[in-house]
């Protein structure tokens, strides 16, 4: 029985390079691009939101240098897919640490595609001994994000860095089987951490 193709967007300002990308996946047919935007601005944001990407390949070259420490942090805020970094410019530990994996463009095709796979395998893994069980301060971080607040804003609400909520919330992830913000949104009120008045429509 032939198994469904992963979906990937692609976040690369250079067609050339996406194009490349997309016809590597194509070709070795695990992997298939579904989308490709070239920035980050408020309306591929928008496309973030309703694209259901198992990967998202991005290159962080699209973020100033400024912003690249926040750039995988915004991601999470719209999509519950694996954040695969494409390295094309310098990055340094705590920059590669912030995503679930990265890729050269100097991979041949079946190391991008390993890379991949084992990115996702560790984005998507959950143990079964952990089940639903948050700790208090994952609970604190579920509420925040059904409020409608960002990484950045929990953050500073929590006195916490943004790669700890970042942390936070890839093991609410892991433990609630739930990537989306609207589905952990409907599963903090079914678990009565929320009232219904305190969230943003």
């Amino acid at each position: 029985m032939k198994t469904a193709h992963k979906k990937v967007l692609l976040i690369i300002p250079s067609k050339i390079i996406a194009r490349g990308i997309e016809s590597v996946l194509s070709e070795l047919g695990e992997f298939r691009v579904e989308g490709i935007l070239s920035d980050i601005s408020h309306a591929s944001e928008a496309r973030l939101r309703n694209m259901d990407a198992d990967v998202i390949i991005i290159d962080p070259a699209v973020y100033d240098y400024m912003s690249r420490m926040n750039g995988r942090a915004r991601l999470a805020e719209y999509s519950g897919a694996a954040v695969v970094a494409l390295r094309t410019i310098p990055m340094d530990d705590e920059q590669v640490k912030l995503y679930d994996g990265t890729i050269s463009m100097y991979d041949d095709p079946v190391t991008i595609v390993r890379k991949l796979r084992e990115s996702l395998a560790s984005h998507e893994e959950t143990p079964e001994s952990e089940g639903h069980d948050l700790s208090q301060r994952e609970k604190e971080i579920l509420v925040c994000v059904a409020k409608g607040m960002l990484n950045k804003e929990i953050a500073d609400y929590c006195n916490l860095s943004i790669h700890t909520v970042i942390t936070h919330r890839k093991n609410i992830t892991r433990k609630t089987g739930i990537k989306t913000v609207a589905g952990l949104t409907v599963y903090a009120l079914l678990n009565n951490l929320i009232d219904s008045s305190s969230i943003e429509l």
